[in-house]
């Protein structure tokens, strides 16, 4: 088998058995639809069709950006196949995009770049996309969509967590007041809506900085916290904990992602 590095799309049918236990004939004709948009997306994106297998639809794509963009395309065409139809009867896929190291066999792909895109897309919502950290941060610049960070989800075959991050479709690319609490990214920048003020703020505000860092520098992090609380047990009229923590300090300072600081989130207290 050949290696290769390539963006692998891969979309999944919602509720797609228990639509067929209601009616298969009318749900294989609502997939059959729903792929023939997918493949028209895939040409005009210079995308390729890998495989079809039951209700999912997996492609590849040379460029991140491209692949987004007819994630995007693809749901929001999707959308208004028939919109006149109740929700139990609509067609919807959940979309999962990686970035990742592939085997390559014939036409078909194999390897832990397909499972991670696998796993983003159970993670998606109905009708949405979910991308990979390394997918975000090389398409956010060149796209006029907003990312929601989704958390770091667990792969099976990978020892590390993926970072996941939800695309902002644009038919809502306003941040939603019901969002409060997650993390989004608006023109390259991350931000945290937060509606507490003083103490409580402060603490949500280094909390969200913490979980859009990498998994080390979160480590790095807990060390130096735990540090400071046995200096707070044992008293702080001498504070030794500075000094074992000095470097994990410089770690944080190295490896941090210097896009993410903790003063932008959240709003800014009132005056």
């Amino acid at each position: 088998m050949k290696r290769r590095l390539t963006t692998i799309f891969y979309a999944d049918a919602v509720r797609f058995g228990a639509q067929m236990e209601a009616d298969e004939a009318a749900t294989l004709q609502r997939l059959r639809r729903a792929r023939a948009v997918m493949r028209e997306q895939f040409a005009a994106h210079d995308g390729r069709e890998v495989n079809t297998w039951g209700d999912a639809v997996i492609a590849e794509f040379a460029s991140v950006v491209e692949a987004v963009r007819c994630a995007v395309a693809v749901q929001e065409s999707l959308a208004t196949l028939a919109p006149s139809e109740p929700d139990s009867a609509q067609m919807r896929f959940r979309i999962g995009i990686n970035l990742g190291d592939v085997m390559a066999e014939g036409d078909d792909l194999y390897g832990d770049g397909v499972n991670v895109a696998e796993r983003l897309q159970g993670q998606a919502e109905p009708g949405g996309v979910m991308v990979s950290g390394t997918v975000r941060e090389l398409a956010h610049k060149q796209l006029a969509v907003g990312f929601d960070f989704a958390g770091d989800l667990e792969v099976k075959s990978l020892q590390e967590p993926v970072p996941g991050w939800r695309v902002r479709m644009a038919r809502r690319n306003d941040p939603a007041p019901e969002a409060a609490g997650a993390a989004s990214d608006d023109a390259g920048g991350v931000a945290w809506d937060l509606p507490e003020r003083g103490v409580v703020a402060e603490i949500n505000r280094w909390a969200a900085w913490g979980r859009a860092q990498p998994r080390k520098v979160r480590r790095a992090a807990a060390f130096i916290l735990f540090f400071l609380a046995l200096n707070v047990l044992g008293g702080l009229s001498t504070p030794w904990f500075i000094f074992p923590s000095l470097p994990f300090a410089l770690y944080i300072l190295r490896h941090r992602d210097p896009r993410v600081m903790p003063w932008r989130f959240g709003r800014a207290p009132a005056p």
